[in-house]
């Protein structure tokens, strides 16, 4: 079996729906395939927003619930006859007054609770999901609707529940055993032993795809979204960045920490546990070969695999002499961080202990400060601590691969590169994986590192075509 999983921008608009069932259709003539389905495009901020709307009695949350039922009608107009769309409709109506019964208790109520937001969040996969089932029947491909709800079983811990996951792979494998439809499934949500609706947090439908395809024992799982593939650089600031067409399950889990449009880590999880390989493909343009991702080893001629970037990021620097050697003093400083809520990206320091660098997002960064000095100041006062320096406007560059490992010259290379280009380094830090190269450079200078980088170690791009096709334009994924 294939568990193929659509997001949101593959669900825009009737047209975009007609060619997701179109890939269905071809998909299912081969082998033997699960669907998982996101909200159609927008959806579910609008319950969000509308959630949040009625808590504090703005009406405006009746417009956008309108919104919301309009886009599915608007859809269901193009995509059925005239005497197909009541009854296609009738589902999604009832659903859209289970939802304006509930948004009407928030505004009495002045309140929504992460257990109702996440009820309130669930509509869009559920409604998402009767359209979809429902145009594949019209057009000879047998389609049922399967509620995740009664699949995956989650703790109580709204927003981003954890998974039970031997009883959910239990779940997911007796319902989808020995079925002749197609099954669509609500990707995103979820629900407790007591049947109380949650949701899997953030990229919650690649979530779902991956427990659906560990539970069934696919063969691979496919991510449909907006680009061609994973991109070797964000082509908005290289025009040369090309599909990389392989990639190692610890390469994608790195680039995606790092802001590549790849798959959160989180979401890999059980497909890494069984070994499954993931593949994102363009629902735009199918006959893209995309992007696998695998735990197989990657053979290529690069010795990098990609370059990632962390924007809007501050550089938090703690100097003082009275550091060196005192033991429990970088201590005090991340459980101070921890403590007032900021969430520490990137850190630097010399085997000299003199300096502890900090990288935090930028509107964390005055909380960082403040905490800092309220817990260091009886070490600032006696002069064991010089000064706290704070830097804004800065962004992280990391340079990823597993080739990099034990190979000779690779920084050299780059910091070669950076030095010819005149470009200041702020602060640099690699783990031991030797995977990943990270550094800090002011935010202005963004646009040339990428491009002075991707040169260093790809050239012009002109050898990229032999491992990869070109890529379109980089798309946001839910």
């Amino acid at each position: 079996m294939r568990v193929l999983k659509f997001g949101g921008s593959s669900l825009a608009d009737a047209q975009r729906i007609r060619g997701v069932c179109g890939i269905i259709g071809q998909a299912r003539h081969r082998e033997p395939i699960a669907v998982v389905l996101s909200a159609m495009k927008g959806v579910t901020n609008l319950l969000l927003q509308s959630a949040g709307e009625a808590a504090v009695g703005d009406a405006a949350y009746h417009d956008h619930a309108l919104e919301i039922f309009a886009q599915h009608a608007d859809a269901a107009e193009t995509l059925f006859p005239a005497t197909e769309r009541a009854s296609v409709l009738a589902p999604v109506e009832e659903l859209m007054a289970e939802l304006t019964e509930l948004l009407r208790g928030v505004e009495l109520v002045k309140e929504c609770s992460p257990r109702t937001m996440d009820l309130i969040a669930s509509f869009g996969e559920r409604m998402s999901c009767r359209l979809v089932a429902a145009y594949l029947d019209s057009i000879g491909t047998p389609a049922i609707t399967i509620d995740a709800r009664n699949l995956i079983i989650t703790d109580d811990y709204h927003g981003s529940a954890a998974v039970d996951f031997r009883l959910s792979y239990r779940l997911i494998a007796e319902a989808l055993r020995d079925l002749h439809e197609v099954p669509i499934i609500t990707g995103f949500i979820a629900a407790t032993g007591e049947g109380v609706t949650t949701t899997l947090g953030r990229n919650g439908s690649d979530y779902t795809a991956s427990l659906v395809g560990a539970a069934v024992g696919a063969g691979a799982i496919e991510i449909w979204t907006d680009v061609d593939g994973v991109l070797s650089a964000d082509p908005r600031y290289v025009p040369e960045a090309f599909v990389v067409s392989r990639l190692s399950f610890k390469e994608a889990m790195e680039l995606s920490y790092f802001g590549a449009e790849v798959i959160h880590p989180y979401t890999m999880v059980p497909a890494v546990e069984k070994n499954i390989p993931i593949w994102i493909r363009n629902t735009l343009n199918p006959g893209a070969a995309g992007t696998r991702i695998s735990a197989e080893p990657v053979h290529d001629k690069h010795p990098i695999t990609g370059i990632a970037s962390i924007d809007n990021v501050s550089l938090v620097n703690v100097e003082g002499g009275g550091m060196v050697g005192v033991p429990g003093m970088a201590g005090r400083v991340f459980s101070t961080l921890a403590r007032v809520g900021v969430n520490v990206i990137m850190i630097s320091q010399a085997s000299s202990e003199h300096s502890i660098c900090i990288v935090c997002r930028q509107g964390q960064a005055r909380a960082a400060i403040e905490g800092l000095q309220s817990e260091l100041a009886h070490e600032l006062t006696h002069k064991q601590i010089e000064r706290f320096e704070l830097i804004e406007d800065l962004e992280i560059i990391a340079v990823i691969g597993e080739k990099m490992r034990g190979t000779p010259g690779i920084s050299g290379r780059l910091f070669s590169a950076l030095g010819d280009a005149g470009i200041n380094i702020l602060a640099i830090a690699q783990g031991s994986t030797e995977m990943n190269i990270s550094f800090l450079v002011h935010r202005d200078d963004r646009e040339r590192t990428l491009q002075v980088v991707h040169r260093a170690f790809f050239g012009d791009g002109n050898g990229a075509g032999a491992r990869s096709g070109r890529a379109g334009a980089a798309g946001a994924k839910r």
